[in-house]
C-alpha cells in the first residue's frame, strides 16, 4: 500500500480496525439532493462509501460527480470505475480529474454487461456498444502507474503522482471457482490495496475460498472486505441465486426468509449474523454493505452488528 495515500479507509485498515464500507447508488437524474439525502442517512456509519458507476448498465449520475457530492457532505467516497464504457484515454483523464477533485479511493471493475440494462421495467441500453479497451486487472495497473510512477499507461509522464488507494472486486464463488484465488493474486500483483467481494450468503463456501487465499499468503498483501447485501425477501434471494454470477444462496436461508412473519426484520437479523460470521474468518479485514436503494436499513444494521461508533484515526 502506498505511503503517499492517506485516506480514512487506508488508515482504518492500517491500524488493524475492522473496516466498514457502504454502497451509495447515484440517482437516475441530475438532481444532487438524493445523494445528499443518502449522505445524511449514512454519515458516520462507515469508513468510506462506494459510489457505483452506472450499475446494471443503467444511466445514472456519474460516479465522479456523486462522489464529489459525498465528499462535500463530509463522507469519504470510493469512486467506482468500470471498463465497460471508456477506453484507456478517457479512463486516465477521468482519474486525473477525480484526483484533482479530492477523490482518493477508487475501485476498478469490469462492469455489468450492457444487456443487463434492459431488465425489469427499464428500457435501458441493451444495444449500446461496450468498450472493454482494458480489463479490470489492466485498469488496476493503470491506476498504480499514475500513482507510483507518475506515468500514463502509454509511457508519458504526468506532472505529479495521483495518490489513489486502489480497490478491486473479487467474486470468490464465481465459476470456475478454482480460478478465483489465482485471479485475486493477479489483481494484487496489478496494484490492488483492498478488495470488496461479491455478496456472501454461503458462509461455508466463502470461508473455504478465503482460507485458500490466506494459505497462499494473499490476505497479508491485500485487505479483504466481505460483501453483504441486506436481503429483504425470499424472492430477492431467489433472484440473486439464479441470476447474479458468483452469488450462492443456501436453500435453507431462502426458506428461512420465506417463513418469516416480518421479512424486513428477518433480513436485518440475517445481515447481522453474516457480519458477525465473516468477522471471525482469518484474512477478512472488513465488510462492504449494500442495501440497494434502502440505505435506511444500513442505519439500523450497522449499529445492531456492533460496528459503531467508527474508529477515529
Amino acid at each position: 500500500m502506498s505511503s503517499r495515500v492517506q485516506t480514512n479507509l487506508q488508515k482504518v485498515l492500517a491500524a488493524g480496525h475492522f473496516a466498514v464500507t457502504a454502497e451509495v447508488g447515484p440517482p437516475q437524474g441530475p438532481n444532487p439532493e438524493p445523494v445528499r439525502a443518502k449522505a445524511a442517512i449514512l454519515k458516520g456509519l462507515a469508513d468510506a462509501y462506494n459510489v457505483t458507476d452506472n450499475q446494471t448498465a443503467v444511466v445514472r449520475m456519474s460516479s465522479i460527480a456523486a462522489a464529489k457530492i459525498l465528499l462535500d457532505e463530509g463522507l469519504e467516497p470510493v469512486m467506482q470505475m468500470t471498463c465497460r464504457d471508456r477506453n484507456r484515454i478517457a479512463m486516465q483523464s477521468d482519474l486525473l480529474g477525480a484526483s484533482a477533485l479530492g477523490l482518493k479511493n477508487v475501485l476498478a471493475l469490469s462492469g455489468d454487461h450492457q444487456k443487463a440494462s434492459g431488465a425489469g421495467k427499464l428500457n435501458g441500453h441493451p444495444g449500446a456498444k461496450n468498450v472493454y479497451d482494458v480489463d479490470s486487472i489492466q485498469l488496476l495497473g493503470i491506476i498504480k502507474g499514475l500513482r507510483d510512477e507518475a506515468r500514463q499507461q502509454g509511457g508519458d509522464a504526468i506532472t505529479e503522482p495521483a495518490p489513489f488507494f486502489i480497490g478491486a472486486a473479487w467474486t470468490p464463488l464465481g465459476p470456475p471457482v478454482e480460478f478465483r484465488v489465482p485471479r485475486l493474486a493477479k489483481k494484487i500483483a496489478a496494484g490492488a490495496d483492498f478488495v470488496q467481494t461479491q455478496a456472501v450468503f454461503d458462509l461455508k463456501a466463502f470461508a473455504a475460498q478465503v482460507k485458500k487465499a490466506h494459505e497462499a499468503g494473499l490476505t497479508e498483501k491485500v485487505a479483504i472486505l466481505a460483501g453483504i447485501i441486506v436481503p429483504r425477501s425470499a424472492g430477492m434471494l431467489t433472484y440473486m441465486n439464479k441470476n447474479v454470477p458468483g452469488i450462492e444462496v443456501p436453500e435453507a436461508l431462502i426458506a428461512r426468509m420465506k417463513g418469516a412473519k416480518d421479512a424486513k426484520a428477518e433480513g436485518m437479523k440475517v445481515t447481522v449474523e453474516l457480519i458477525q460470521a465473516v468477522r471471525e474468518l482469518p484474512g477478512v479485514k472488513g465488510v462492504h454493505l449494500q442495501a440497494i436503494e434502502a440505505e435506511e436499513l444500513l442505519a439500523e444494521v450497522i449499529p445492531a452488528a456492533g460496528l459503531t461508533p467508527r474508529p477515529l484515526v
